[in-house]
C-alpha cells in the first residue's frame, strides 16, 4: 500500500474506482447525504483506491476501470500518445495504473501503461534536447506527474551538460602520465 511519508504516493490512492459489491457493507459512508451507512450487495460505487483495496482483499467488492482507463483515452494513445492530455484524465496516471493492474479483470491494462509511456517518455526527452523553451511549454501541460519529474531532470542534465561544455571544468590528463619512463637495463 501507501508509502508512509510520500504525498504522491497518498495522493495516487485517493483516486476514486468503481467498485461493485458482492457482499452487503454495513458502517460504511459512502454518501455523506445518505441515512443509512450501510451498502447492498450489488451496489456500484465510487470510492477511493485505498479503500477498494481493502475490500477487494476481503473478496467484497470487484474492482472496475476508471473513466482515465477507457476506451477513449486507449483509443487517443494509439493514434498518438504523445499529445494525449493524461494529466486532465489521472495526475499519477502510471502509478495508479500499475496499483489498479492486478486487481481488475482487464489485462491490456500493462500493455497500455506501457506503451504509453514508452512513447510520450521519448517524446519528452525529444522535446528537452531539440525545443525551444516555447514549444516544450505547451506541451508540460499535458505530462502526468511522472513524466514532469522526469521532464524536469533531463532538462536539469541537459543544462549541466550545456555548462560543461561552454567552460565548466575539463577533464585533464593526470601529471603522471606526462612523465616518461626510463628504461633500467
Amino acid at each position: 500500500m501507501a508509502k508512509y511519508f510520500d504525498i504522491d504516493d497518498i495522493l495516487t490512492e485517493e483516486e476514486f474506482v468503481p467498485v461493485l459489491f458482492h457482499k452487503p457493507a454495513n458502517g460504511v459512508t459512502i454518501d455523506p447525504s445518505a441515512e443509512t451507512h450501510c451498502v447492498e450487495q450489488g451496489a456500484k460505487v465510487e470510492v477511493p483506491f485505498w479503500l477498494a483495496h481493502e475490500l477487494h482483499l476481503r473478496q467484497a467488492v470487484s474492482i472496475n476501470l476508471p473513466a482515465c482507463f477507457n476506451q477513449k483515452t486507449r483509443l487517443e494513445v494509439q493514434a498518438d500518445a504523445a499529445y494525449v492530455d493524461l494529466r486532465s484524465r489521472c495526475q499519477y496516471f502510471y502509478e495508479f495504473g500499475c496499483k489498479l493492474e492486478p486487481l481488475v479483470t482487464d489485462r491490456t491494462l500493462g500493455i497500455l501503461l506501457s506503451t504509453a509511456f514508452k512513447i510520450r517518455y521519448k517524446e519528452a526527452l525529444t522535446k528537452v534536447y531539440t525545443a525551444a523553451h516555447i514549444t516544450a511549454s505547451k506541451y508540460l501541460p499535458f505530462l502526468t506527474k511522472e513524466e514532469t519529474n522526469l521532464y524536469e531532470a533531463a532538462h536539469l542534465s541537459m543544462t549541466a551538460f550545456k555548462k560543461w561544455r561552454t567552460g565548466g571544468p575539463r577533464l585533464q590528463r593526470a601529471s603522471i602520465l606526462g612523465r616518461k619512463r626510463k628504461d633500467s637495463n
